[in-house]
């Protein structure tokens, strides 16, 4: 599922292609991606609407538009889903058979295309406000996440992946940034010592930004014609050579660590993989006390 480096990138991709172009027809071909919005309920709202910006918030998109029938400011809340691709496709070009939203936008269509229709483009802003603080911004410090965990018997690689903690951190980037801290994702939440939440919030800083900056510089193919995948699985198809994968850790069970070059091992948490370097990421004694906290 693309997380929040993904996301943005692909905000930044959009957002000048859609400012200023005006939705003259709305088709939704798979009604479950506008939940829990009807239809033809979206359709009338985004008809003759006028996109004035995109933001980001966690892993959402956040399309703000000037509505064409009250002239009233509307916001659209945009989610990939675990397979959805959002693009502007030629008007006179077929639409891919995933197509589940098409808005026309004249010489242009803007397409989200969805496999699994896990995704969604609704009028219901409620889930991004329900988002904790922003990884990459001043309210998420490393004070508030070390009050954070003490609250949690959970392990840390859990806790990162509770967008009510810190908004867009997901699979991938949580067994990155635990990486770079140093600490084992099977630590206790609130034994991490004040020391080493402050390594951890640095590396959850890190890690987003540096993904954000390689995701930047790869040519993506966002229309998913062809073998091109997501930059955090490493380089686009016919990138240079310079696009190398830069994760240390996720995917990489059974390879050396490229710090250490101690074999990475893959657990399951919470149904989710999770990778780390047993040699880089040891547990405290105070950590591994799994009943030892007061949380509740």
């Amino acid at each position: 599922m693309p997380e929040l480096p993904e996301v943005e990138v692909l905000v930044r991709h959009l957002r000048p292609l859609l400012v200023g172009r005006t939705i003259r027809a709305v088709d939704v071909r798979r009604s479950r991606v506008v939940r829990p919005n009807e239809p033809g309920e979206l359709s009338r709202a985004l008809q003759g609407a006028t996109f004035t910006g995109l933001d980001r918030r966690g892993k959402y998109l956040l399309f703000s538009l000037t509505s064409g029938r009250t002239g009233s400011p509307l916001v659209v809340l945009g989610h990939l889903g675990m397979t959805g691709r959002m693009y502007l496709l030629p008007a006179d070009r077929a639409l891919p058979k995933h197509a589940a939203v098409v808005l026309d936008l004249g010489p242009e269509r803007f397409v989200f295309e969805d496999t699994r229709y896990f995704g969604r483009i609704s009028l219901e802003t409620a889930p991004a406000k329900a988002l904790g603080p922003e990884p990459l911004l001043g309210d998420f410090t490393a004070a508030y996440l070390r009050a954070a965990l003490r609250k949690s018997k959970q392990a840390v690689k859990v806790k990162l992946l509770d967008q009510k903690l810190v908004a867009g951190v997901g699979n991938i980037y949580a067994s990155e940034a635990l990486h770079r801290a140093g600490i084992s994702p099977l630590a206790q939440s609130c034994r991490i010592s004040t020391a080493r939440a402050q390594r951890l919030w640095r590396a959850v800083r890190f890690v987003l930004r540096r993904a954000i900056q390689f995701g930047s510089t790869v040519p993506l193919e966002f229309r998913g014609t062809g073998d091109d995948r997501l930059f955090y699985y490493g380089r686009a198809k016919g990138s240079g050579a310079g696009y190398e994968e830069k994760l240390q850790v996720y995917d990489r069970g059974g390879l050396p660590c490229r710090r250490c070059g101690t074999p990475i091992r893959r657990i399951v948490q919470a149904g989710r993989s999770t990778f780390y370097c047993p040699s880089c990421q040891p547990r405290t004694s105070a950590e591994s006390r799994l009943n030892a906290c007061k949380a509740p």
